[in-house]
């Protein structure tokens, strides 16, 4: 199992169409790997995002998608692993569409599907979200092995809700993957605070890429992807563009910090009780 790995997060606007998204993603995903990155981690619906209407027209299967099929050619073609953002996902049978990250080896095989648990229904800065329109969410927290590190999955609006960031931490998740595509006017208050919070809570590495500029038009992402360590020290934070940024990340840095500090193992999980309802 190696200690130290490469992790690189690509950050990106996607395109007003499928075929432009994955073009730059495409272009993106290889500059990282010519960084030397063991791991890949593309932003939230990187392949294209929009209303209800759209999401229909860009959503697709998870057997035989384009968007999953170019993935996975690029991990192969690599030789990477890859944390593939997110798309949205059409399930037979299924009335609505799911967020859903997908996580492959370097072989190009998937190794683990998440779907987005957390659905951003708010009202900020006077715009409404309702991804419940057009999305039902997950049910499962789901922990991969990526370059046999334990990596746990969650996407976007899944950073602020800790008790999932604990249970992949319980469940072994040494660093975490936070593809996402935060506003310009939440992003800028909250989003270094969250990613850096979770790091520190579950003392584990945060690798979180993120859209930058306006997918969509009127509606700006805040960009600003991190990875951050168990101490929550900020080791690449990106500009304003699209752009990559890569960091080691070594598990011996994880026990040292969980050892010195052990509030895993000091946790009293017999005193603590949900209240009714939870």
């Amino acid at each position: 199992m190696p200690e130290r790995i490469r992790v690189a997060c690509v950050q990106l606007t996607a395109a007003p169409d499928k075929a432009a998204s994955l073009e730059q993603a495409d272009r993106l995903v290889g500059r990282a790997a010519a960084t030397g990155a063991d791991l890949v981690v593309l932003p939230e619906k990187w392949n294209g995002v929009g209303g209800a209407e759209a999401l229909e027209e860009l959503a697709e299967p998870l057997e035989g998608g384009e968007s999953v099929e170019a993935m996975a050619r690029w991990a192969r073609t690599h030789g990477i692993s890859l944390v593939g953002g997110s798309i949205t996902e059409r399930r037979e049978g299924r009335e609505k569409l799911s967020n859903t990250s997908l996580a492959f080896d370097p072989e190009g095989s998937v190794v683990a599907v998440y779907r987005k648990i957390h659905l951003f229904d708010v009202d900020v800065a006077g715009v409404r979200y309702r991804e419940s329109d057009a999305e039902e969410p997950g049910d499962e927290p789901v922990v991969a092995t990526l370059e046999d590190w334990p990596v746990g999955l969650t996407v976007c609006y899944d950073l602020r809700f800790p008790e999932l960031y604990r249970i992949l931490a319980l469940e072994g998740a040494e660093l975490v993957t936070v593809p996402a595509n935060f506003t310009e006017r939440t992003g800028r208050d909250h989003w270094e605070v969250l990613v850096r919070a979770r790091a520190i809570e579950n003392q584990c590495y945060v690798a979180a890429a993120g859209q930058v500029g306006e997918p969509m038009p009127g509606r700006p992402s805040y960009g600003r992807s991190l990875i951050v360590d168990p101490w929550g020290t900020v080791l690449a934070q990106a500009p304003d563009e699209q752009t990559v940024i890569v960091a080691e990340v070594d598990r011996a840095r994880v026990r040292d910090v969980r050892a010195s500090l052990p509030s895993l193992a000091n946790r009293r999980p017999d005193s603590y009780r949900w209240p009714a309802p939870a």
